[in-house]
């Protein structure tokens, strides 16, 4: 499986006083397995490209390929595309529309012109994969939280049995707790079906721990496409673009103009964690074990011997199950 793009450009309103490049040259491959992070202000360009990626847009000029066939030729099947690169929006409720969960997830298998049975086992399958039980089979997907709506979303696309999955914003709105659920079910995907993953994001500690690969854009245009850690490095350049770095990184560069020695390639806190005990003449735990985004921010607490605020100031409450914060979220119009 690969995805291929040879000098794609998107513009918007061509030919009229409104004209707007949205994408400008774009090369870039992407190969089997990956999980890709893409990041970038809004208006950058990320939600055009993933858009190109299953057919939703048309490239104004060059070529885009899908395992070595041009999707930008006459005739090609798109049906058959979007069965393969599956892409959830970032609000579910744009994807959600039948009656109770499970006729939802159904829904793709069934255009797929598959028997029942096997339309059943794929919405079963999928509904298992994302953490949803039979007791939510037949409950309408609008009355569950922003969290198990996303679930459902990531479900009805997965039954289709996609190559490559997109997830534009997934996190967006969503607490804690169900943020880091929502993202220890797409890294499991990915180590267990060793599915290809899009991750479209503003969460630069999100890309910095479950990416292999990061994709900045900026104004249309791609400006890096290397590993996290190398990308980060760059942090200078990348607030001139308006974001930022891992707040790890700002922590180790303080450290090394104090003259510390530590490596300024360090992106998540259990990297610099380690790393700081080893200046203390301490070794890390043997078999130290990955932490997730949660327990990062209650660690960093007890280092600092108080309780780690809230993002909003203390005042959210959190739910029980993951629901929403908030129901609005910043929209990322690029």
């Amino acid at each position: 499986m690969s995805i291929r793009a040879v000098n794609l450009c998107h513009v918007y309103g061509q030919g009229t006083a409104l004209e707007q490049y949205a994408l400008k040259n774009i090369n870039l491959e992407i190969g089997d397995g990956q999980f890709i992070g893409l990041i970038g202000h809004t208006g950058s360009g990320k939600s055009t490209l993933i858009q190109h990626f299953n057919g939703l847009l048309k490239a104004t000029s060059g070529e885009l390929f899908y395992n070595g066939e041009n999707i930008c030729a006459p005739g090609y099947d798109m049906k058959k595309l979007r069965s393969k690169v599956g892409l959830v929006f970032q609000y579910p409720e744009h994807q959600l529309f039948e009656v109770d969960v499970f006729s939802d997830v159904c829904f793709g298998p069934k255009n797929l012109g598959l028997s029942e049975e096997e339309i059943r086992e794929r919405a079963e399958e999928a509904l298992s994969l994302v953490g949803l039980d039979e007791s939510y089979y037949k409950q309408s997907p609008f009355e569950l939280s922003g969290g198990q709506k996303r679930r459902v979303a990531i479900a009805g696309v997965l039954a289709m049995h996609p190559e490559v999955l997109i997830l534009d914003e997934p996190t967006a709105g969503l607490d804690p707790k169900g943020r880091d659920e929502i993202l220890g079910e797409i890294e499991k995907l990915h180590r267990e079906k060793n599915m290809t993953i899009i991750l479209v994001s503003h969460s630069m500690e999100d890309v910095a721990r479950y990416a292999d690969r990061l994709i900045v854009m900026n104004h249309g245009e791609k400006m890096f496409d290397d590993t996290p850690r190398n990308v980060f490095r760059h942090y200078r350049e990348l607030e001139a673009m308006g974001l930022a770095a891992p707040q790890v990184t700002y922590i180790v560069q303080a450290l090394r103009e104090q003259g510390i020695p530590i490596d300024d390639g360090l992106i998540t806190v259990e990297e610099a964690r380690d790393a700081i005990l080893r200046l203390v003449g301490k070794e890390p735990a043997a078999g130290s074990r990955k932490v997730d985004a949660a327990e990062e921010r209650e660690e960093l607490a007890a280092e600092a011997g108080k309780k780690a605020p809230a993002k909003d100031g203390g005042n959210s409450p959190l739910s029980p199950d993951g629901a929403e914060l908030t129901e609005t979220a910043g929209k990322d119009e690029g």
